[in-house]
């Protein structure tokens, strides 16, 4: 947006380059400009990019059938249990798992508490009006509200990679990182890097890094990190999983993303251009799911699985529709979409730890 554009200038301006991390968080998460707080409608055929959930019901009522049986195993049959949601977006995957609970798991519906964690006033209203027929959803505007006090599921799909990424840039003949931040030439926004960038740096393998190409980038999840460190504690006993694409170190280190894996969306077209339009377009990275999975282990969780979301999927399919033969079409439309490796299936991963 303009206003916002002007702002981030008038930053820069002032204080000199601007760490890409914040210029992110600006972009994305300005409390009146930022892109995921101006509108809702983001996401679906009209919007910019289509996810799990924008396919269909489909996607809440697989999770609805694994998080029943997770809590089965977990729990006794009297106590509640907690399934907790972050980044809800406008609330129709609460209300696809919600919806599916209530018929097909009556008795476990009844002693679920969903508790969304939503800081945005104006998602949080949204939410409220879609899940209005619920009387067992509560919020919070924080992890930090729920710490050590979630007994079953807490989840996100989509949101790591939508948290501010922290890029590198690998300086050979130095042989050091720079951090990426975002300077002006002629009132544009270009690339530039900081001299004394704020730690961590990318530990890579000194063999690595004396054959890495100058120039190469590497983005780090700090953010995300602390976030599933934040999730872990809150985690009494039960299930810490998030869905999202990207891998972990290792593929995520091609000769194919030199320049790294940020990305912009608008539009249903990806970009490569993320300084432009701040607050107009999205931007993500892959996520580097080493990081997660160190974080949760370091807080104490163990790693259960980490695989795509197809198999994911397929095997909860293949329990859920056992001995039926004679699925709905558009029932069938919806899998094929959300497993196929040529729409969601491949590039999105999914990360169980349990505590």
């Amino acid at each position: 947006m303009i206003a916002l554009a002007a702002m981030i200038r008038a930053h820069i301006e002032r204080d000199g380059p601007l760490p890409f991390a914040q210029f992110m968080w600006l972009a994305l998460y300005h409390p009146q400009l930022g892109y995921y707080n101006r509108e809702l409608g983001q996401i679906g055929r009209r919007g910019d990019f289509i996810t799990s959930v924008s396919v269909g019901s489909m996607f809440g009522e697989l999770l609805a059938f694994q998080f029943a049986r997770w809590i089965e195993v977990e729990r006794d049959e009297q106590s509640t249990f907690q399934i907790v949601e972050s980044g809800a977006h406008d609330g129709q995957l609460a209300f696809d798992i919600l919806e599916s609970l209530e018929d097909q798991e009556s008795a476990l519906f009844t002693r679920a508490e969903y508790w969304i964690i939503e800081p945005s006033p104006a998602r949080r209203a949204a939410q409220q009006a879609k899940l209005s027929r619920f009387h067992n959803v509560h919020w919070h505007d924080a992890l930090a509200d729920i710490r050590h006090r979630v007994r079953g599921v807490i989840f996100s799909n989509e949101l790591l990679d939508a948290m501010p990424v922290h890029p590198f840039a690998w300086n050979a003949s130095k042989r050091r990182w720079e951090e990426m931040a975002v300077s002006l030439r002629d009132e544009q926004f270009i690339w530039t890097r900081l001299m004394q960038p704020n730690p961590p740096y990318p530990q890579l393998p000194a063999a690595l890094l004396d054959v890495l190409p100058d120039g190469y980038v590497v983005e780090l999840f700090p953010v995300a990190a602390d976030w599933w460190r934040e999730a872990a504690a809150s985690l009494v006993s039960g299930k810490l999983m998030t869905i999202d694409y990207g891998g972990v170190l290792e593929e995520l280190l091609s000769p194919a993303r030199n320049s790294g894996t940020l990305r912009a969306y608008s539009g249903h077209r990806v970009g490569a251009d993320v300084l432009a339009n701040p607050g107009e377009q999205d931007l993500t990275a892959h996520v580097n799911f080493t990081e997660i999975i160190n974080s949760g282990e370091a807080a104490g969780l163990k790693t259960e699985r980490f695989t795509t979301q197809s198999q994911f999927l397929t095997e909860i399919a293949r329990e859920l529709w056992k001995g039926n033969d004679a699925l709905p079409p558009q029932k069938v439309r919806q899998f094929q979409t959300l497993t196929h490796p040529e729409h969601l299936g491949r590039p999105f991963k999914v990360l169980v730890q349990s505590r």
